[in-house]
């Protein structure tokens, strides 16, 4: 149960994420706004490691794993700049529930490329995770 720690911890931080951003994007350019935020978890994240883990791991690394964390990170930097675009032109409380559906594009992608399996109950949650996604963007608001 370990991980559930962590997945709360991280949906706290990518909730206060979402409010600091659109603070931070005003008056910016969205691309401008994400190139800062990616230096500052650049720097952050590097830091930990140089902490945390021997640097010989790095050497250690198979191609495969360098192939699939280039291409995570690359999907990363282009959500980003999405994101920042999404919370330059428009609220929080509507991009963010939008943003969130990259839960149901995952389980989505689990099920295709992982051959993940889902329970009634777990495609009734992603189902509701949709329905619930499109009633908070699309309900009130400007």
């Amino acid at each position: 149960m370990e991980w559930l720690i962590w997945a709360v911890l991280a949906a706290f931080f990518a909730g206060l994420t979402a409010v600091l951003a659109k603070a931070g994007v005003a008056g910016v350019d969205s691309n401008l706004a994400t190139a800062i935020r990616t230096a500052v978890v650049l720097v952050l994240s590097w830091g930990i490691v140089l902490c945390t883990v021997p640097l010989q791991r790095l050497a250690e690394l198979e191609r495969k794993t360098w192939v699939f964390l280039v291409l995570s990170g690359i999907a990363t930097g282009l959500s980003w700049l999405c994101y920042f675009r999404a919370l330059q032109l428009g609220e929080v409380s509507r991009v963010a529930p939008i943003d969130k559906l990259g839960m149901v594009f995952a389980v989505i992608f689990a099920v295709l490329f992982l051959r993940e399996r889902l329970s009634g109950l777990q495609t009734a949650g992603v189902a509701f995770i949709v329905i619930g996604a499109i009633a908070l963007s699309w309900s009130g608001g400007k």
